[in-house]
């Protein structure tokens, strides 16, 4: 069965003791996957389109993927930094630009590129309303390229603002790094972090994945085991 290679950020990325509890969508996607199906996550902190290949972590997604298997592509968060020139992509050139370059990289070898968009941060204006969202270009410029391209695409910006407007502001809470002082080692000192997760966030948004993947139906469908 395939192999899914996932290019991303913090929010996909796995995570180890040192930073416990955040937890990348990357790790918990597998409960959503038929057990043959792997994930091999080479998501990376503070990364963006231009800084995953100019650091050539795509290399040895390159070296490893083969025909038959799949290439999430998820970045946004860190495009978007326009203070940091190692960083910052401008949505409508150079991002879409990078984007198609790791599509190229999938097709290449016969595998299946699959675009994700930003995950939205938690932007509540109060209990029940959220900002306008940081996102919107990076999603517009993606969706673009999708369609320019013929990706298939998992608006993931969208669910997670569907899902967080359901939940609430307090709800919430508890999908992303807000932490208590005292608690965990990584954080003695509290936290109040609106952009990483902690386990039950990403669970709920490698669930709005697996529905996308669903919703593009065939191969990505077949992906999945039988839920919902």
């Amino acid at each position: 069965m395939a192999t899914i290679f996932w290019a991303g950020d913090s929010t996909v990325q796995y995570n180890d003791i040192l930073t416990f509890p955040q937890t990348g969508i990357g790790q918990v996607m597998n409960l959503f996957l038929k057990p043959e199906v792997r994930v091999e996550n080479h998501a990376k902190n503070g990364r963006s389109t231009k800084s995953f290949i100019d650091e050539s972590r795509l290399t040895p997604i390159y070296d490893k993927i083969t025909a038959g298997d799949f290439l999430f592509i998820q970045f946004g968060h860190n495009d978007e930094k326009k203070n940091d020139p190692q960083r910052y992509t401008d949505p409508y050139s150079d991002y879409m630009v990078n984007l198609e370059k790791f599509v190229n990289a999938a097709r290449n070898k016969g595998a299946w590129p699959v675009f994700i968009t930003p995950l939205e941060r938690r932007c509540f204006i109060d209990e029940e309303h959220l900002d306008i969202g940081e996102h919107t270009d990076y999603v517009a410029a993606m969706k673009q390229t999708a369609e320019n391209l013929n990706v298939p695409l998992i608006d993931l910006y969208s669910m997670s603002r569907a899902e967080m407007r359901k939940a609430g502001a307090e709800k919430t809470k508890e999908w992303y790094m807000h932490l208590p002082a005292g608690v965990y080692p990584s954080h003695m000192d509290g936290l109040t972090d609106n952009t990483h997760l902690k386990y039950m966030g990403a669970v709920v948004y490698a669930g709005c994945i697996a529905r996308g993947l669903k919703e593009l139906g065939g191969i990505y469908s077949d992906l999945l085991v039988a839920w919902e």
